[in-house]
């Protein structure tokens, strides 16, 4: 898939999101990349590339004090070759894991844990 076709269908994962969350979607950027860097990986003791499909990096809402400001946005990484070799040729797969990758990462912005999304099964 094209990286502009694949851009596009994280902008809409995003837009279809329901006002109450995209309201709340502040000091935040969500960007694509081919593949996580290595200093990602590393820190998140991945051994895999491939592993890796999307990536949140940033002060969670519920951490934030009265305090925050002034401060670079968050970032949300898709990374699409993952994603692509996870789902295919299929691009209705490449969709579907966008959108599963995208609220995921979103959702560690409002400050849910991994462990708490896998009991949600996101």
């Amino acid at each position: 898939m094209d990286r502009e076709k694949f851009e596009q269908l994280v902008a809409l994962t995003i837009q279809a999101l329901p006002d109450e969350f995209t309201h709340r979607l502040e000091n935040i950027v969500v960007v694509v990349e081919d593949w996580p860097s290595t200093e990602q990986l590393h820190r998140l003791g991945f051994r895999h590339s491939q592993s890796l499909l999307g990536l949140y990096e940033g002060v969670p809402l519920t951490k934030r004090s009265s305090h925050y400001g002034l401060v670079t946005p968050d970032k949300i990484t898709i990374f699409q070759k993952p994603i692509e070799r996870k789902c295919g040729q299929d691009d209705t797969g490449v969709a579907d894991e966008i959108a599963r990758v995208v609220k995921h990462e979103i959702a560690h912005h409002f400050g849910i844990s991994d462990a708490r999304l896998k009991k949600l099964d996101m």
